[in-house]
Order: structure tokens, then C-alpha cells, then sequence
């Protein structure tokens, strides 16, 4: 299988702990790292033709893959990672990353995109998950992305199509890849925006416990709640799971202090859940997504 594809780097059975933000995960059976869209149009036509089945990880930050790994061919588009500006306008390839790309709009002293100079995922998995932080989404300043779809089409879809709303897309519910999104910004003050950008990571950095390997911001928000003092208020800060603990610097992360496994973190993000049912009657989505197969 993928003999036809030489040119384009395979991994066989790679484990995907080497790639994920939680340092957890099981193996992929193969992981492909394409150059071009149209060496990922082949990758897709291979697992077409072999009936085998495929997934795109982006930057793997907002993810826990599961200690059994994951079947067929995982896709990682880092290599696909050009930024260009035209006017007002930052278009991004997929495998570009979020916090590159808000740098890039600061050199040409582009202002909206401040509140994404934190956010450690790719261009690809922002526009998916409708990324956001400090009072901005990626909806905020979309245009449109292209699309890939299995059958080699494709299409621009616009923000309307993309039907935004928290952390959500019309394209999850769409087996796609994003190849590239464009922005539209405002031409802004190269200090202000700096100073804003500055001041934002240093909140991130004094709030968010960075020093250790986390998925970031586990649950959504619930409507009328924080996720972080609705857990702290449970008494569930610093709560430990095998290697995995609810961050005692801020409670809506869970860290990976001591060699965790994902089960460990699917296994305290349950309890979590459960405990907070209990004690307030809240319900808590996960904002990680949590993909792949348990451990046979």
C-alpha cells in the first residue's frame, strides 16, 4: 500500500504520543505528512482505492487520541503551512499555525486577530472547531476556506455555509479536509497591536498551567458557568487519575504530571462530568475532541 506514493513521507504503526499536545495516544497504523494538495488528493485516492479508512490531526493541541490509536491513515498537514497577505486580507494554508498567522497580520499592522495569538492549533483545526479565545472566535474575522472532499472536489465555502456558532462548524459533520481559509482584517497601530498581543499572552501564560503537556480548555463553556470555578467549587482541583490531574494553577485543564495515559485522561474527564452532575446539575461537553480506539 502507498507504493505508488514515494514521494510522499509514511510512518507505519508511528505512535501518535510523539505528535499530540498531551504527549498520550496509541499508534497510527500509518501517518502521512503531504507537501502539497495535490499529494493529499493522491492520499485520498489511495485509501479510496484500498477501501482504507482516513482522519486529519491538526496541530493535535485540542485532542486526546486514544491509547489503542487509530485505524488507516492519519494526516498531518504541517508541511502545508504558507501565509500571504493581500491588503487586508491573511490567507492560510491549513497546516499553518494559529499563533504564526497572528504574527503575520502584526507585521503588516493588521488589527482582529489579537485574541488568537495564544492558541496553539493550526489553521485547519481553528476554522473546524471555530477556535476562540478572550472574547474572539475565528468567525469573527472569516471570509471562506477551501475544501477538500473525498471525491477530489474542490469547493469555497463561506462563512455563512460554515454556519459558526461556539466551537462548532458545518464542516464536522463533513468527512473534508480544510486546505486554506482567508481572514479579513482592519489595517491597524503596529504598537497597539503588539501591546495587545503582549498583554494577552502574559494572561495566558499567568492563568494557563503551560509548563506541562495539557490539551488546553477540556470542557465548553456551560451557559450561565465557568468550567474552572464550577470545578474548583467541587473540590475537584487537583484531582488525580493515574498520570493525569486537574491543573491546580487553573481548573479547566487537566496536565500530564507524571507519564498519563489517554485512558487516564478519558477516565478523569468522566469523572469530572460526573461530579459535576451531582453537585450542580450542570452538564459539561467536552471542547477536546477525543478520537481513536481503546486498547484491545
Amino acid at each position: 500500500m502507498f507504493t505508488s506514493l514515494k514521494e510522499i513521507p509514511i510512518l507505519k504503526n508511528e505512535p501518535l504520543n510523539k505528535y499530540t499536545f498531551t504527549k498520550t495516544g496509541g499508534p497510527a497504523d500509518f501517518l502521512a505528512f503531504p507537501k502539497s494538495v495535490t499529494e493529499v488528493k493522491a492520499l485520498l485516492e489511495e485509501c479510496r482505492q484500498n477501501n482504507l479508512p482516513w482522519m486529519v490531526l491538526g496541530n493535535a493541541s485540542n485532542l486526546i487520541v486514544r491509547d489503542g490509536g487509530i485505524r488507516g491513515l492519519v494526516i498531518m498537514l504541517e508541511k502545508l503551512n504558507h501565509i500571504e497577505v493581500k491588503g487586508n486580507q491573511i490567507t492560510s494554508q491549513a497546516g499553518a499555525k494559529l499563533i504564526d498567522t497572528t504574527y503575520v497580520a502584526l507585521e503588516h499592522h493588521l488589527t482582529g486577530f489579537e485574541f488568537a495569538c495564544g492558541i496553539p492549533g493550526s489553521i485547519g483545526g481553528a476554522v473546524f472547531m471555530n477556535a476562540g479565545a478572550y472574547g474572539g472566535e475565528i468567525k469573527d474575522v472569516f471570509v471562506s476556506c477551501e475544501v477538500l472532499y473525498p471525491d477530489g472536489q474542490i469547493k469555497t465555502l463561506s462563512a455563512k455555509e460554515m454556519a459558526f456558532s461556539y466551537r462548532h462548524s458545518a464542516i464536522q459533520a463533513q468527512h473534508c479536509i480544510v486546505l486554506s481559509a482567508t481572514f479579513d482584517l482592519q489595517v491597524g497601530n503596529y504598537d497597539e497591536i503588539k501591546a495587545k498581543m503582549d498583554e494577552l499572552t502574559h494572561l495566558r501564560a499567568s492563568k494557563q498551567p503551560l509548563e506541562y503537556p495539557s490539551c488546553g480548555s477540556v470542557f465548553k463553556r456551560p451557559v450561565g458557568h465557568y468550567t474552572g470555578p464550577l470545578i474548583e467549587q467541587a473540590g475537584l482541583k487537583g484531582m488525580t487519575i493515574g498520570g493525569a490531574q486537574v491543573s491546580e494553577k487553573h481548573a479547566g485543564f487537566i496536565v500530564n504530571i507524571n507519564h498519563a495515559t489517554a485512558t487516564d485522561y478519558v477516565n478523569l474527564i468522566q469523572y469530572i462530568q460526573k461530579v459535576i452532575k451531582e453537585k450542580f446539575d450542570v452538564t459539561l461537553e467536552t471542547e477536546v475532541r477525543i478520537i481513536g480506539e481503546e486498547v484491545q
